[in-house]
Parts: C-alpha cells; sequence; structure tokens
C-alpha cells in the first residue's frame, strides 16, 4: 500500500534545471546571472551570520518589506515575502486552489505551475500560445480561480503590454497572478505594479534568483492588496526566511543600481547571442529576459543539447511536442557566449562534413 496521496504517487514532480558538482562548465541552463551580487549584499550577508543564527528570525521579514515597500512604492502590507517566488507560487495555490478548481493559463510556459496545480488536485486549464507568443484570445474568456500569467514569459522570453494585463484583471473574476521573474530585463514600463492601485484581484510576483543575483539565497516578493495576502500569508511556513536571506534580500533592494548596471550588461550580450544564433541558422524569438529561445523548425534539438554538454556547455532543452525543436539559453558573459556560439559553430560545420 503505498504511503503518499495517490495524486502524488501518479504525478510527475517538477525537474529544475541541471546543478553541475564540479568541474569548468558554461553554465546557460537555468537563467542565473553571471554577475556577482553588490558587495553590500555579500557584507549583510555575513554580518547577519552571527551567534544570533541560534534565533528565529522575523517572522513576516519586515526589514525586507519595508525596504521593498520603499522602492517599489507600495505599503509594507502590500508586500509578502517568500523563500523564492516559487515559494510564494506554493502558497498562492494553498490558500486559493482546491480540488477540482480551474487555474488557467497559456502554454508553454513555467512548467512548475503544473505540479502546483496536480498538488492541490485542481484542474489546469491550459491554452497554447501562437506561434509568436501573443496571449491568446480565449485566455480574455476563460474562467477559474487563479490565473497565471507569466511575463516576460519563460521559456519563450515574450513580453505582454502591460495593457493587456489590465484587460485580463477586468475580465477574469479570479486572482489573475503576473510572474515577473525577468522583468528587469524587459524595457521600462513592463511590470505590471501599477494595476494594484486599480485591481484587487492582482497580484505580482518578483524573485531575486535572477536580476539581483541571489539564485542561491532564495528570496521572492508577492506584491498585493493588503487584504488578499493577509490572507495568503495563513498558508505560509511559520518562519519562512533565514535571518541571513532578510539582511541580504534587504542590502540588494537598497543597492538597486548595482543590479541595473549588470542588467545593462546581460541585455547588450543578448542582442549579440540573438543575432549571432541567427547567422548560425537559428530562428530567435524576440526576448524580454535574460534568455532565448533559439529553434530551427522541425529539428530535434535534444542531440545539440547533449553534444554541447560533452564540450562543456550547459543550455535547457524541453523534449515537448512545442518545444522539441528549440534549445533556451541563459545570457551569460561574453566569454560564455563566446564559448557557446564557438561549440555550435564547431557542431554545425560537423553535420555538414561527410
Amino acid at each position: 500500500m503505498s504511503r503518499v496521496r495517490p495524486i502524488v504517487e501518479r504525478m510527475h514532480g517538477y525537474v529544475p534545471g541541471e546543478q553541475p558538482q564540479g568541474g569548468r562548465v558554461v553554465k546557460l541552463n537555468t537563467n542565473e546571472n553571471p554577475y556577482p551580487p553588490a558587495p553590500g549584499v555579500i557584507a549583510a550577508a555575513r554580518a547577519a551570520a552571527t551567534d544570533e543564527l541560534r534565533l528565529y528570525p522575523e517572522p513576516s521579514a519586515r526589514p525586507l518589506r519595508e525596504e521593498a515597500a520603499r522602492v517599489y512604492g507600495v505599503r509594507p502590507e502590500q508586500v509578502l515575502a517568500g523563500n523564492g517566488s516559487d515559494e510564494l507560487l506554493t502558497m498562492l495555490m494553498r490558500a486559493i486552489v482546491g480540488p477540482d478548481d480551474i487555474v488557467v493559463y497559456p502554454e508553454p510556459t513555467y512548467s512548475l505551475y503544473d505540479t502546483l496545480v496536480t498538488i492541490q488536485e485542481g484542474r489546469a486549464l491550459t491554452i497554447p500560445f501562437p506561434a509568436d507568443f501573443t496571449l491568446p484570445p480565449a485566455l480574455f474568456a476563460a474562467e477559474g480561480r487563479l490565473m497565471m500569467v507569466c511575463n516576460p514569459n519563460a521559456p519563450s522570453g515574450s513580453l505582454t503590454p502591460v495593457a493587456m494585463i489590465a484587460e485580463l484583471a477586468r475580465a477574469f473574476d479570479g486572482v489573475v497572478v503576473v510572474d515577473e521573474a525577468y522583468v528587469d530585463f524587459a524595457p521600462p514600463g513592463s511590470t505590471a505594479l501599477p494595476l494594484l492601485a486599480a485591481h484587487d484581484n492582482v497580484v505580482v510576483l518578483r524573485t531575486f534568483s535572477k536580476s539581483f543575483s541571489l539564485a542561491g539565497m532564495r528570496i521572492g516578493l508577492l506584491f498585493g492588496h493588503a487584504d488578499l495576502l493577509a490572507e495568503i500569508a495563513k498558508v505560509k511556513d511559520s518562519y519562512n526566511l533565514s535571518r541571513v536571506a532578510i539582511a541580504a534580500g534587504t542590502a540588494a533592494l537598497a543597492a538597486v543600481d548595482w543590479m541595473e548596471r549588470n542588467v545593462a550588461r546581460i541585455v547588450a550580450t543578448r542582442g549579440r547571442l540573438a543575432a549571432q544564433l541567427a547567422g548560425l541558422g537559428y530562428d530567435v524569438l524576440p526576448s524580454a529576459a535574460n534568455f532565448v529561445l533559439a529553434r530551427r523548425a522541425g529539428q530535434d534539438q535534444g542531440p545539440v543539447q547533449a553534444a554541447l554538454r560533452d564540450r562543456g556547455v550547459l543550455v535547457r532543452h524541453f523534449a515537448t511536442e512545442r518545444l522539441r525543436d528549440a534549445l533556451r539559453i541563459s545570457v551569460g558573459t561574453e566569454d560564455d557566449t563566446d564559448c557557446l556560439l564557438a561549440a555550435l559553430a564547431r557542431l554545425s560545420v560537423a553535420r555538414r562534413t561527410p
């Protein structure tokens, strides 16, 4: 007899990108920032690692929430902190989705949504993106408890205008979650945070894993109407952020200019990467994130991913019908990009050689 819930026994768990142990690799598979966090962030983390680690942290991560409120122009009660945005997604599902409740989202998108809906025994209503990854019109007529809009979308990097998110919020009776993990890499004015003033059914997710270079620290923020966040907070773990994470996240927000400089470097490299991938025969969708989706129509890119891995270059491949012919490639340093492009060029020559 199984000792776990039947739904858990049947489901497939979320599969994160590979994290290699030891050895030099060019790691372009998990959309991490190739540049370090601000020096003040590292100093704050070290300063927090004192004998007070024997004590629990502030349970609501108040210093982090207050600094986030200052930076983003909201009230502290409009901010909820989590152990990465993934935990905040879990909290949203726990608080809102019950058995047979419908969660709506376009696909392909962040595959963790599938896993979290299944755990709650909800029902995913997935609506296919068109080829250009604009929002499918059927999304505006959908009904459900929760709607997920990853913006910029992963794995496409495509960006939905804020005005269109506002239309969704007006059309949808449930909660609209705008997952902005990559929004700092998008043009100014791309965030849905201004919608919070007029739409009490909109929440906005942010993570420190991408633009703030803190994937290893696990810090996320959820912005929304204070009453809704108070309900969601009921299902969070008691002390979900450590003292070190609270200190590091607060310091990162105080050094936004450092983050913005790193983002500018990544955006510049993203343009070069896209152009040179096109020169190697890939179709590259315009990206507003810190990665690109490069495809060769009808050609399975799984063998290419494997060949790159053999050469010490990690990229992401999704063996699904919509994405089998594509590689998702994180934007690394200029040197990382050179290594990737050189390896792809050698593979292309090898394929053409009789």
